[in-house]
């Protein structure tokens, strides 16, 4: 697995991104966070810098939490703030409720306790064959290419490729797509639409948690009310102006957030 480990001070912060993603999604906040305390992200399986498997049946829930759990053991961190966003989020949730005594306090960013209806599976899966026979490059210019003419992207993220400029905004999305095991992609869009809910078990959860969630991320909004009405010492944090990525479309209040809840949850 490969990791991004910077800072010293206090307990540590691990962060975990989401499906299609990659540690550089943190690339942006990770030295301020750093400035904090030990701040640490990594990349699942299947994606980023690490093994990629080459097996749809190499990838799931448990899998990935044991993943987790290995990761923390091997850096020797007993306990850590941990934060999950998207499919990460997913990954975070389910680890806290088999290793609670791991996680000091829990962040569920852009996430939802319950399967994605909106992710179209068939054409993901379509697309990890396209990675398959043709390469994950290949993918990535239909990707783009359906980006630029979707009628229905936020404007956060439009303003993201704006401020970002368009030639890095779309490179650092290569770089994530690229990396990617196509037989990651075809097994977690399954998952990912199907699998079983875990609202029913939120209440066990007993740290502090923030659920945070940007303003158009349209389709987290209500499973994020859920989780934060649930989980019995949980806030819940709405990035304005930012879509699914708020730490990078609106950085500001994305990093205010964050640092609002650790403080509460190491005070």
């Amino acid at each position: 697995m490969a990791y991004r480990d910077r800072g010293t001070a206090g307990r540590p912060f691990v962060l975990v991104h989401g499906f299609t993603g990659s540690l550089d999604d943190f690339a942006d906040v990770h030295d301020e966070l750093a400035q904090r305390g030990r701040t640490i992200t990594l990349d699942q399986r299947g994606h980023g810098g690490s093994t990629n498997l080459g097996d749809p049946e190499g990838y799931g829930f448990d899998l990935a939490i044991a993943d987790l759990l290995g990761f923390l053991d091997a850096l020797e961190l007993d306990r850590c703030d941990l934060l999950g966003h998207s499919m990460g989020g997913m990954v975070a949730l389910r680890f806290v409720l088999a290793h609670p005594e791991r996680v000091a306090s829990l962040v569920l960013m852009d996430t939802s306790p319950s399967p994605i209806t909106m992710m179209p599976v068939a054409m993901m899966q379509a697309g990890a064959k396209v990675g398959r026979e043709q390469g994950m490059g290949a993918l990535f210019e239909i990707m783009r290419a359906g980006a630029a003419n979707g009628e229905n992207r936020p404007p956060a993220m439009r303003r993201c490729e704006q401020e970002m400029g368009a030639e890095r905004y779309w490179q650092r999305i290569r770089t994530k797509i690229e990396a990617m095991d196509p037989e990651a992609m075809h097994a977690w869009a399954g998952i990912l639409a199907d699998h079983e809910p875990a609202v029913d078990r939120l209440d066990a959860i007993r740290c502090p948690t923030l659920v945070i969630v940007g303003e158009q991320d349209r389709p987290f909004l209500e499973p994020s009310d859920t989780m934060a009405a649930r989980i019995p010492d949980a806030t819940l944090a709405v990035v304005p102006n930012a879509a699914h990525s708020p730490q990078m479309e609106n950085r500001a209040a994305w990093l205010a957030a964050i640092e609002a809840h650790l403080a509460r949850a190491r005070s």
